[in-house]
């Protein structure tokens, strides 16, 4: 005989799916390419609570269900919907060519999208401009996803960049193929040979990271990261920014940041963003280090804005700025976890508290954003369940989110980007007039909001 639920087992709050933001290409899914100021629903996009992860690229979104389907929509002029087609799709629509290949992780590059199926394997479609695709002698494009050969080893994690992708092996390996850094390596070492990961089209081993083990694997616009089983954290690429912590320009091979930058704690999380990255130790300190112009830090900086690594080839030390070093917010010590925005220039942090309505995953992409709400009737007891929140893209505003009923989730009030009780968070930039003098901005400006009357803080959202 079925034992009947109780009261606290009954049937979980009502999920639902929210998309604001730019939304040039469709990317929002909500049938249309006309921005979007406030959140709207995507009511007719699937059951409640199916959704698991929600990313983006340059121009698209996708989301992996429960059940390890895959949706995409938005651009796909090269193919990064593995839809079988070139043309922009405005809802999100299966994609068939994956059914009875469940799902377990997906990531989007700027054109080209990397797919982990949960039996560890690898698959790619969209633009292969620079190898980002991991293969070598295939297509410039490629329409439908294709499998990605890795050493015939199980994957446990994948990452996108702008021209670069990386995998991690069950047995902690890290392989990296695209490009996309080999420019920047060229220009910032002069003389020296690059490794050949970072100039290879198919997937190719890190080397430097022989005495440690991968769990993770991260990528930025032009860095990538590696996260080990023991708390260590690995980075390489760019360091325009400081978001190596480095004090080179660009470092060709693997170095690992020290302990002490994060008060001598093995990190047990990480997430990168387009140019900055944001850690989590094993105490629940949160730390955060790279570019900050839109106070994606979450703190003030004292160095001048005008610091700029120097060159590989100079062996003379330079000051490290400020946003360089990993440094500790202790407001958000304990987050229930944290999401830096891969294409944007935000970080999104989840803490414990009770709200009738609750944020459970928030993504951004290419100036668009998602976010996962659950709208309980009144506030839940017992265990609080971890919230997750993720994001996507480089610039303002687009978003896409899940409505769940996690019964934690809040962001600290003391960031720019918090809310109310009972209202949805809005991930906000620091207040700052556009250029007006430059006329993509003003178009910009005049498309968004031809009639409002904005207010200096607003602008700044912009």
């Amino acid at each position: 005989m079925e034992r009947e639920p109780s009261a606290s087992e009954a049937a979980p709050p009502a999920t639902a799916l929210f998309a604001w933001g730019a939304n040039s290409y469709g990317q929002l899914g909500l049938g249309h390419k006309e921005d979007v100021l406030l959140p709207q629903q995507l009511s007719e996009f699937c059951k409640p609570g199916c959704v698991k992860r929600i990313t983006g690229g340059g121009g698209h979104s996708a989301i992996v269900t429960d059940q390890g389907s895959l949706f995409v929509c938005g651009l796909n002029k090269d193919g990064q919907l593995g839809l079988g087609h070139t043309e922009d799709v405005l809802y999100f629509t299966l994609c068939k060519s994956l059914l009875g290949c469940p799902i377990q992780q997906v990531a989007c590059g700027w054109d080209f999208t990397i797919i982990l199926t949960k039996n560890g394997q690898v698959l790619s479609c969209g633009s292969n401009s620079f190898g980002q695709l991991g293969v070598p002698h295939g297509p410039r494009r490629c329409v439908v996803p294709q499998a990605i050969e890795v050493q015939r080893e199980k994957v446990v994690s994948i990452a996108a960049g702008l021209r670069h992708a990386l995998a991690a092996t069950a047995s902690g390996l890290v392989f990296q193929w695209g490009t996309g850094l080999a420019s920047s390596g060229r220009r910032l070492c002069p003389g020296q040979t690059l490794p050949l990961f970072l100039t290879a089209k198919e997937p190719s081993k890190v080397t430097g990271l022989e005495n440690s083990q991968a769990v993770c694997v991260l990528a930025g616009s032009g860095h990538s990261a590696s996260l080990t089983d023991a708390g260590e954290l690995y980075v390489w690429g760019s360091n325009k920014h400081g978001q190596l912590a480095s004090r080179a320009a660009f470092l060709p091979l693997p170095q690992k940041i020290e302990a002490h930058r994060f008060q001598n704690e093995k990190v047990a999380a990480v997430w990168s963003g387009w140019t900055h990255l944001v850690a989590q130790t094993e105490t629940g300190k949160v730390f955060t280090w790279g570019r900050a112009d839109y106070g994606q830090l979450g703190r003030t900086l004292e160095s001048p804005e005008g610091w700029k690594p120097k060159k590989q080839a100079s062996s003379l030390p330079c000051s490290r700025p400020a946003r360089s070093v990993p440094s500790s917010l202790p407001c958000l010590t304990g987050a229930t976890e944290v999401g830096g925005d891969l294409f944007s220039q935000r970080s999104l942090v989840a803490q414990s508290i009770t709200w009738q309505w609750l944020v459970g995953r928030v993504t951004l992409g290419a100036g668009t954003s998602m976010a996962c709400v659950g709208m309980a009737p009144k506030p839940t007891s017992g265990p609080r369940s971890p919230c997750r929140l993720c994001g996507h893209h480089r610039d303002s505003g687009w978003a896409v989110g899940l409505a769940t009923p996690w019964p934690s989730a809040s962001c600290h009030p003391s960031l720019p980007w918090a809310s109310a009780p009972g209202s949805l968070i809005l991930p906000q930039r620091p207040p700052r007039k556009p250029d007006l003098k430059k006329p993509w901005m003003k178009r910009e400006t005049q498309k968004l909001l031809p009639k409002a009357n904005l207010t200096d803080s607003e602008m700044g959202g912009l």
